[in-house]
């Protein structure tokens, strides 16, 4: 799995929400509503989710294993840095 493209779309507004990212894989396929998130513990991914009946949130599409998450989780959040250390420069 290569992920091809990275779209990063900063969140304007103020709160722990930093972006919303969209990521293709292989060309070939597209994941939208990607959060980046400011934790406790630093940036951090939640991948796409919905409400459901019982009030919890799920996740509608997530990767299998750990590492598949990391390897996901690094690349937003390098692309992430990049957007913001253009936006800063560009000021």
């Amino acid at each position: 799995m290569n992920i091809t493209d990275v779209r990063v779309r900063k969140v304007a507004k103020e709160g722990k929400m930093k972006a919303v990212v969209s990521i293709t894989i292989d060309e070939e396929f597209v994941v939208h509503d990607i959060k980046v998130i400011e934790g406790e513990k630093g940036l951090f991914i939640a991948m796409p989710s919905r409400k459901a009946t019982d009030g919890e949130y799920r996740d509608i599409a997530h990767p299998i294993n750990s590492s598949t998450r990391d390897k996901i989780q690094t690349i937003i959040l390098e692309k992430y840095q990049e957007a913001v250390a253009e936006e800063e420069a560009a000021v």
